[in-house]
This record gives C-alpha cells, sequence and structure tokens, in this order.
C-alpha cells in the first residue's frame, strides 16, 4: 500500500516535527479524555464515515475488474461497518484512538484486502475526459483578464469551483450521481466572500510581484478538480517563470488523481511543442507523493518528492483532505497556500463557516 521507497517527512515544513507539526487539524480528543470512551467528536466522525458507506458500496459492486463484485461489496460494507462501530465502544480498537487518517486507512484496507483497487476508476476517467474538452476555453478566459490581481482571483476561484467534484462526501457522491457538475455554474455559484478563511487580497498583492522559483502543489481529485482548477493555475506560475511540481497519490483513494493518470493527462493537454495552450510546460513536473489517502501526513511522503521539492519557495495544498482536514495548520519554512471547499457539516462547524463554504489559507515567511 505504501511508495516502494522508505518515506521522509516533508523537508519544507517548520522543524521540529515532533513539537511543530500535527497532520490531523481537528482535535477528536483531549489528554484529559478517558482512552477507552469515545469522544463525542470521536463519535461524530466515525458516523460521518459510517454515513458513506452506501456510496462505496455501490461503487464497488459495479466494479468490473472484479470477480463477484457485488458480493465483495457487501462484505466490504460488513466489515468496515462492524469495525467503525467497534471503535465507537472501543476507541482504541484498530489503532485507535480515531482520526481522519486512521478512518481512511481502514476503508482502504478493507476495500484492498478484497481486490478492489479502484473503485472509482470508471468516473474518474470519464471526468477526466469530459474536462480535458474544456481546457483549452477554461484557460482563454482567464487569458483574456488583463488585471493581474483580477485574473489570480479568477485562477482560485477555479480551484475551488473544481474541488466540489468530491465523491468522499456522501452528499457531492448523490448530487453527482443525479446531475453531474457544471465547472462554469460551480465558479459562479460559490457562496460570497468573505469566506470562513480568506487571504485572498493579500495573495493577489503577492501574486502580482511574480516573485516565486519553485512551487509544490498538492493535488487533490480527477476530473475538473486538476484539469480545470490547478492546471490553469500552474499553467499561469509556469508563464511567469515558476517551476512547478504537481504532487499526486501513488495509489488510488476515492476518485484522487493518481501519479501515474496525471501524467497522462498532462500528456494529453500538451501540444506537439511541448505547450499548454501555448505555454511552455518544460518546467511543469508530476511527482508521485508517496501518499495513498485523501488525507496526507506531511511526515511522510516519498524521497523523490522530498528532493525535488526541499528548494522550493510556494507549498499549496488543495482539497478538503489535504488543506482542511489536515495540514490546515501546518507551518513551513516558505510561503504556502491551504485551498479547498468544505464540503462536511462537521468541518463547517468546527471553523465556524458555512457548508460549502471556501477556504483560502495565505501564509506569508
Amino acid at each position: 500500500m505504501e511508495s516502494s521507497s522508505p518515506a521522509v517527512p516533508f523537508p519544507l515544513l517548520q522543524t521540529p516535527i515532533e513539537t511543530n507539526y500535527r497532520a490531523c487539524t481537528i482535535p477528536y480528543r483531549f489528554e484529559t479524555d478517558n482512552p477507552r470512551k469515545a469522544t463525542p467528536g470521536e463519535i461524530q466522525w466515525i458516523d460521518l464515515f459510517l454515513n458513506s458507506v452506501p456510496s462505496f458500496r455501490h461503487r464497488a459492486e459495479t466494479d468490473p475488474t472484479v470477480p463477484d463484485a457485488p458480493a465483495k461489496a457487501d462484505k466490504f460494507a460488513q466489515r468496515y461497518t462492524a469495525m467503525l462501530e467497534e471503535m465507537k465502544k472501543n476507541p482504541e480498537s484498530y489503532g485507535g484512538p480515531p482520526d481522519c487518517i486512521l478512518l481512511c486507512r481502514l476503508r482502504e484496507v478493507v476495500l484492498r484486502e478484497l481486490g478492489f483497487v479502484d473503485i472509482f476508476r470508471k468516473v474518474k476517467d470519464e471526468e477526466n475526459a469530459k474536462a480535458m474538452t474544456l481546457f483549452e476555453g477554461v484557460v482563454k478566459l482567464n487569458d483574456a483578464i488583463e488585471d493581474e490581481a483580477k485574473r489570480a482571483e479568477n485562477l482560485v476561484r477555479g480551484i475551488l469551483a473544481g474541488n466540489i467534484f468530491d465523491l468522499g462526501s456522501a452528499q457531492l457522491a448523490e448530487m453527482f450521481a443525479k446531475d453531474g457538475m457544471s465547472f462554469l455554474a460551480s465558479c459562479q455559484n460559490l457562496v460570497p466572500r468573505p469566506w470562513v478563511i480568506d487571504d485572498l487580497d493579500a495573495f493577489k498583492l503577492k501574486w502580482t510581484q511574480k516573485t516565486w522559483k519553485k512551487a509544490v502543489i498538492f493535488v487533490d481529485n480527477s476530473g475538473a478538480d486538476v484539469i480545470l482548477g490547478i492546471l490553469p493555475f500552474a499553467r499561469e506560475l509556469l508563464r511567469h517563470g515558476t517551476q512547478v511540481i504537481l504532487a499526486a497519490n501513488d495509489l488510488p483513494s476515492i476518485n484522487d488523481v493518481t501519479y501515474p493518470e496525471l501524467i497522462e493527462i498532462i500528456s494529453k493537454l500538451k501540444d506537439e511543442n511541448g505547450q499548454l495552450v501555448g505555454v511552455d510546460a518544460t518546467g511543469l513536473i508530476v511527482a508521485n507523493s508517496g501518499n495513498d489517502l485523501p488525507v496526507i501526513d506531511l511526515a511522510s511522503v516519498s524521497p523523490e518528492l522530498a528532493f525535488m521539492a526541499s528548494d522550493a519557495d510556494l507549498v499549496v495544498l488543495e482539497g478538503m483532505g489535504r488543506a482542511i482536514e489536515t495540514n490546515l495548520y501546518a507551518r513551513f519554512k516558505c510561503e504556502s497556500i491551504k485551498i479547498g471547499m468544505v464540503k462536511h457539516p462537521e468541518v463547517a462547524q468546527f471553523l465556524g463557516g458555512r457548508l460549502y463554504d471556501c477556504v483560502f489559507k495565505f501564509n506569508e515567511v
């Protein structure tokens, strides 16, 4: 399940990691809580994962790569549900106490033990194909905005709109199954600013200075998210002379884009001269993050990514899992952006915002 090389800490985290860095943003319990009794926070989050079981079972039972998929999907639902219910009774079971990393990890373990490697592959392929047909139009709309600060805001809004395509959210999975999602409509329908965390104005000022030499972007979902949100943003950085490293998952998890999938997507979007709609893409690198979950613990990344990222002066974490549920308060040696949409009511409650509110956290050094 892990990258073939031993994992290492992400080198741009503030040190020492042991005291400065905790991956999970939301505290599920405190030192004074009884270790043998689930806290209200733990029960709330266990219930959130319980609510997602039916959508995962549905994706699994239609997986054409797994023999007897419907029967194995039922086994997945039964096993994972039983594990979650057991953690309510004994939070230390299965390596607890639980947090979002452990709850995601257990779900992947059960799926993979039953032979399910990538239950969202079909919908990822469909959404990637659809988004690629829209890519040129989206970047040309951005290019038509002459004011640098306004163009930066439009690119940020594109990332947030693309981040709606998240099948790890039970509510959004249901909406997507019924109606699909329009990227341009999503851009127009973002909740109005100010967002629950909103450092966009400070970022726009910094953006116009064009000072970053190398940026590392931890990407999130397939489809509109990476193709219509992240890649136009990365293309604009390239145009400013910034080298861009896109860090993608080693293995599939939900509808997150993987390292080999992202390489294929970019190769299809480049023209015969290696350009992305007129912008030289030789400075665009895809890296294997070493991660296999929709959240990420930056104390454990691939050594290849650590080597490539060591001299970057901008880190971008994108998506609810990587930038909000984990790493919202992570501190870096360089400037950083945490950007994503709030798609769980529990996260909105913790942040004091609204469901589908936006987070744009920009930290200058």
